[in-house]
């Protein structure tokens, strides 16, 4: 595993497992499946409805607590509600604390939830603390009215749309971009047929998904690819055994398309800030 250091100094591992839309009676079973093939960062939200089955599946491993990276969602509105949110997020999780706590979307009242998220990290409550889906302007109005710089930005990134924009700001800053849809979803099997991806496959004897996400974790852009087929979670964890060259990761970057798969949220297009 590689890993990249949050401005705080915690050390995050650059690929994990992501569970958006997995059915949360299932979750368990598919972290089992994640946690087996070597996946040590989980990634889950109050809005998925599947923090439990993310702690079932950490008490079952029998892997210590402290060996797995688990970051969580913030989904309420304002501080009394998000730290309320907070406090039965960890009764889900059946744990003290998370690794990582971010707001999963801006709102009216981000400020005050934000507000919570700082004391949660001075509580002990969680080792750090950043935002999702959150552009520039939304992030400098967080900054310059806050105590605690985000740790992390997760905003949509993949080959079509790779955020240079905000990567820019973002490394600016020492917020470290994590990418969700990492392999864009509905277009990924787009993406895995592009003849310049598939030669690299080729070159390096793996799959196109896995060249995919060696494209981004190289920039350290932090990846949680989600799939709940068994030959896929393994294959997109294993991407270690091979580097893209400096020259083959910038002939990647002519497929940016600076748009999203899904257009949401609209805060984030990129003449939105």
């Amino acid at each position: 595993m590689e890993f990249v250091t949050l401005n705080n100094g915690v050390k995050m591992p650059v690929l994990g497992y992501g569970t958006f839309q997995t059915p949360p009676k299932s979750t368990a079973e598919n972290l089992e499946m994640a946690l087996n093939a070597g996946y040590r960062s989980i990634d889950t939200a109050q809005a998925y409805g599947n923090e439990a089955g993310v702690g079932q599946a950490l008490k079952q491993s029998g892997l210590a607590r402290e060996q797995v990276f688990i970051t969580s969602k913030t989904s309420t509105d304002g501080y009394a509600k998000t730290k309320q949110g907070i406090d039965m997020s960890l009764n889900r999780l059946g744990s003290d604390h998370f690794d990582l706590l971010i707001i999963h979307w801006p709102t009216p009242n981000s400020l005050d939830s934000y507000r919570a998220l700082e004391d949660a990290l001075a509580a002990g409550k969680t080792r750090a603390i950043g935002v999702s889906n959150f552009n520039a302007k939304d992030l400098e109005l967080l900054i310059n009215n806050s105590h605690i710089v985000p740790a992390v930005d997760q905003i949509e990134t993949h080959l079509y749309w790779q955020q240079t924009k905000m990567r820019a700001y973002l490394q600016q800053h020492n917020i470290v971009h994590e990418a969700w849809a990492p392999l864009a979803e509905s277009l990924g099997a787009e993406m895995m047929q592009l003849p310049e991806v598939k030669a690299l496959a080729s070159k390096y004897g793996v799959s196109s998904a896995q060249v995919l996400l060696r494209f981004l974790t190289q920039q350290q852009i932090v990846a949680i690819p989600k799939s709940m087929n068994p030959a896929h979670v393994a294959s997109n964890f294993d991407i270690f055994g091979f580097s893209l060259t400096s020259e083959e990761i910038d002939s990647l970057t002519k497929f940016d398309r600076h748009r999203s798969i899904k257009d949401w949220p609209t805060n984030m297009r990129e003449n939105a800030y």
